[in-house]
């Protein structure tokens, strides 16, 4: 029996990937600079949260209006395919010809096809929508659902590499910490993001790694120079 392989649920995986990727990196590279500047675990504990709180909740921001702005563009698009139907039908019926034809179907079968579209209007316009427009009708809870996804990814990528000042007395002990235990996260959660999304594993890991790894490497040697 042959089974196909589909990505499901791209909406939720492309929310995890955004606030996850970020959370894991900025956080992290935020605590590395702080961590050649200070004396403190507390001052980077305190620091990395207080960026978590902001950032989860500008991340959540940016996701709601991203998913908002979809729905209100779909929304206008239909509006106006229903005006044009009503105001140009025969514009709109040699539009849909021009989409059979590039399906491949013969004179016949678009003309028997276009009379059996025409018959219902929604269906008319659900179908311009899509093959003319490429749009699809977004879900009306993809705003809020994104939001919340994007934050809470944020939050838990972005914990992780704050833990280990948690567990530790100096902030040089912390990085050191936290270092090995964020690449450990990044090379995890970029095989399985690499995985899920059809990419090459391997070298997905190492590409969301090197990233994360240079952001912090940056952050602690710039400010330990400005020292």
């Amino acid at each position: 029996m042959h089974y196909e392989k589909h990505l499901m649920n791209s909406a939720f995986i492309s929310d995890l990937v955004i606030g996850m990727s970020d959370g894991l990196t900025v956080p992290f590279a935020l605590a590395a600079g702080l961590s050649s500047a200070v004396h403190s675990n507390t001052l980077i504990i305190t620091a990395g949260f207080a960026e978590i709180i902001a950032g989860s909740i500008a991340m959540g921001l940016g996701g709601f209006l991203a998913g908002q702005t979809e729905v209100e563009h779909y929304d206008s698009e239909l509006k106006k395919e229903y005006w044009e139907i009503d105001e140009y039908p025969d514009v709109e019926i040699r539009e849909v010809k021009e989409i059979f034809e590039g399906m491949g179907l013969s004179t016949t079968t678009q003309e028997l096809a276009v009379q059996e579209m025409i018959k219902d209007k929604d269906n008319w316009v659900n179908f311009m929508m899509k093959y003319e427009l490429g749009l699809e009708k977004p879900d009306k809870d993809r705003a809020r659902k994104s939001a919340f996804n994007i934050g809470f990814a944020y939050i838990a990528g972005g914990t992780i590499p704050l833990l280990s000042y948690v567990f530790t007395s100096k902030p040089t002990d912390g990085f050191r910490l936290s270092f090995i235990v964020t690449v450990i996260c990044l090379l995890l959660f970029g095989y399985y993001k690499s995985k899920v999304t059809g990419q090459n594993p391997v070298w997905g890991a190492l590409k969301v790694t090197l990233i994360g790894v240079v952001a912090a490497l940056a952050a602690y040697f710039l400010v330990k120079a400005f020292g």
